[in-house]
């Protein structure tokens, strides 16, 4: 019981797979969190991805040397040296192949997936069906999350009171993961949660630089997300309540998000309770599917 968790990686071709294994794995880091231990992993990569493929020998490389990681040849091998797994890769259109093949690998094993979850909303609830098959404990979120700035805000407590939001982060685009699939996922993650599931319908303008996403919520409500292009990567935003607007600014946070986060997955592998539920994930990738197909048809409305 007092044993490390065994955290195996499926897929080297981002930096949060060093972030994690260096929180994880190096008791001298800024901010480490002990519990669990990064032990194996799959490289992976997307050949028609150079953001992909062009980082994994040098992740793969520093995972080995740095952080004693051992590097597998299959995602089966990982998933059989782990008791839980941390799906990694970069591009969301792979994510239900691999998947299935760490679900039936281990039956039962929680599993993380990073973003963009999927990059449809049809493959977002097939996995969540690959799951539920093999009883395995699935969650996926962006970073932006678990910040405090929006932790202390919006909880369980308050997220009924919530009125409105509006949210602001970069959104780099990246054709293979079209859209706000690749970083706009970050601020719409945001506007999640602070609003909850529920959105009827969403509009999107976009030009070279900026996009102005707006959501209208089934019981009036109104979300909105700003994207830009132009340098800006603050994460800011406001959440509306009936006598106050509160600033969202995780710049300002001592603990990083993706120190929150890491505390988020590994509570739900002790606990095997996922913090985002499934329907919320599946809303969010339809929502970035509305908006992609808004944002391209000149900001018509579409309906979720």
């Amino acid at each position: 019981m007092n044993s490390p968790i065994k955290l195996g990686i499926i897929g080297l071709d981002t930096s949060h797979v060093v972030v994690f294994s260096d929180t994880f794995n190096n008791p001298e880091t800024q901010a480490p969190i002990a519990g669990a231990r990064v032990v194996a992993a799959w490289p992976g990569g997307s050949h028609d991805l150079e953001s992909s493929i062009g980082r994994v020998p040098g992740y793969t490389k520093e995972l080995q040397e740095k952080f004693g990681v051992q590097i597998m040849d299959s995602i089966e091998a990982v998933v059989a040296a782990s008791d839980a797994i941390l799906h990694t890769s970069l591009d969301g259109r792979v994510h239900l192949e691999q998947f299935q093949r760490i679900a039936a690998a281990g039956p039962g094993k929680p599993v993380f997936v990073d973003k963009p979850f999927a990059l449809r909303a049809i493959d977002a609830r097939a996995i969540f069906n690959v799951a539920k098959k093999f009883n395995t404990p699935l969650f996926s979120s962006s970073s932006l999350r678990f910040t405090g700035a929006i932790a202390r805000v919006v909880t369980p407590q308050t997220r009924s009171l919530v009125k409105g939001a509006q949210m602001h982060g970069p959104a780099a685009l990246e054709p293979t993961n079209p859209g706000f699939y690749w970083y706009g996922i970050h601020p719409i993650e945001m506007l999640y949660t602070a609003m909850g599931r529920g959105c009827h319908s969403v509009r999107c303008v976009s030009n070279d630089s900026f996009d102005a996403i707006t959501g209208v919520w089934a019981d009036g409500r109104i979300g909105s997300v700003q994207c830009n292009r132009t340098g800006n990567y603050d994460y800011l935003g406001f959440v509306h309540f009936e006598k106050n607007s509160v600033l969202i600014n995780p710049q300002t946070e001592t603990k990083g998000f993706f120190t929150c986060l890491a505390e988020a997955i590994l509570e739900f592998i002790r606990t095997g309770k996922a913090p985002v539920d499934p329907e919320e994930t599946i809303e969010i990738i339809r929502f970035i599917e509305a908006a992609n197909e808004s944002g391209a048809n000149g900001g018509r409305e579409v309906q979720l």
